[in-house]
């Protein structure tokens, strides 16, 4: 009986130290969980939060870019409007000189391939010509080419390019002179080229007081005067205006020429409008006569019609005569 009692003893004591040490190792177990876990969680917050606010940093960035970016689109659409709406100023402005330039294109189909004559603008006597005249003076034509006598003052604008000087310069020379013999006597006269040279420098800016001996002077520098010429005599018109424009004084201008080789009528017709104005009664100070010399009768081209065209308006415009001939005379 006592054998049995010690062997259930022995047994009882490891048991208890067995449940003890296990008993133990858990709740060390759990002291050592508890005491890691919160370390943990509390690195894991911070490492978060750095992260919200380096998201949340870089979401402020992308919302100001976005700004800049919403900003410069409008500013490029409200110029790209303004840029439309000054083209389509432009094309309005367009349509009216291409409409006023096949106005003129019309005038100029009026004039024939094959005969540059237009008709003569008779201009009634005034009291000006009566006065330089007289009432009763009479002559074989009362026409020099179509244009008739109206001012003290005359200035020559010709054309001396190539295709005048090797076709027409003996007509030119011959229409100088029967200009000139129309006026008995005029205060001023004045020669310059279709680019605005003079032909008498020592003249430049200034009147040529009339003589006979001027008169035959100016014909016997025809015979060899051939300055460069591009072949338009906007320049000369425009030079003769700005420089000898005189609201006291009646001047004619008298172009003679074959061809226009510019691009723009209207805006030369715009300048000479501009500077040449009108005295109280409405009249042009500047009268601006042409003549067109058949340089190019058996081959027309565009440049004839320009001339053409041109001439005829600025005559119309300054009370004046264009007329083209149709053969050397």
């Amino acid at each position: 009986m006592g054998r049995k009692r010690r062997g259930i003893e022995e047994f009882s004591v490891s048991f208890l130290d067995v449940i003890c040490c296990g008993f133990g190792a858990i709740i060390l177990l759990l002291m050592i969980t508890k005491t890691l876990q919160p370390v943990l969680l509390e690195k894991s917050k911070i490492n978060l939060e750095g992260q919200i606010a380096q998201r949340e940093q870089a979401l402020f960035e992308i919302r100001g870019e976005t700004n800049i970016l919403q900003r410069q689109v409008n500013d490029a659409e409200g110029s790209l409007q303004s840029k439309l709406d000054q083209l389509n100023t432009l094309q309005l402005q367009l349509s009216k000189i291409l409409g006023a330039f096949d106005n003129l294109s019309e005038d100029s189909e009026e004039i024939s391939t094959q005969n540059l004559q237009l008709a003569a603008a008779k201009q009634s006597l005034t009291d000006e010509m009566q006065r330089l005249l007289g009432l009763d003076f009479k002559r074989s034509s009362g026409l020099v080419g179509g244009i008739t006598v109206d001012s003290e003052y005359i200035i020559f604008v010709i054309d001396t390019s190539g295709s005048m000087q090797s076709v027409a310069w003996p007509q030119v020379i011959r229409k100088v002179s029967e200009t000139l013999a129309i006026y008995p006597e005029v205060k001023g006269i004045q020669v310059m080229n279709d680019m605005g040279d003079y032909m008498f420098s020592r003249y430049a800016g200034r009147w040529i007081e009339d003589s006979p001996a001027i008169r035959r002077s100016i014909i016997q520098t025809l015979q060899s005067w051939s300055p460069f010429s591009n072949s338009s005599p906007v320049e000369g018109i425009t030079t003769a205006i700005n420089t000898y424009y005189d609201p006291d004084k009646r001047i004619s201008i008298y172009v003679f020429g074959d061809d226009y080789t510019g691009n723009s009528i209207e805006e030369v017709v715009e300048a000479v409008d501009r500077v040449n104005l009108t005295d109280e009664n409405g009249r042009r100070r500047v009268r601006i006569h042409a003549i067109g010399f058949p340089v190019y009768l058996d081959r027309p081209n565009a440049r004839v019609y320009r001339f053409a065209a041109l001439m005829r308006e600025l005559a119309y415009r300054n009370d004046g005569s264009f007329v083209g001939l149709a053969e050397y005379q």
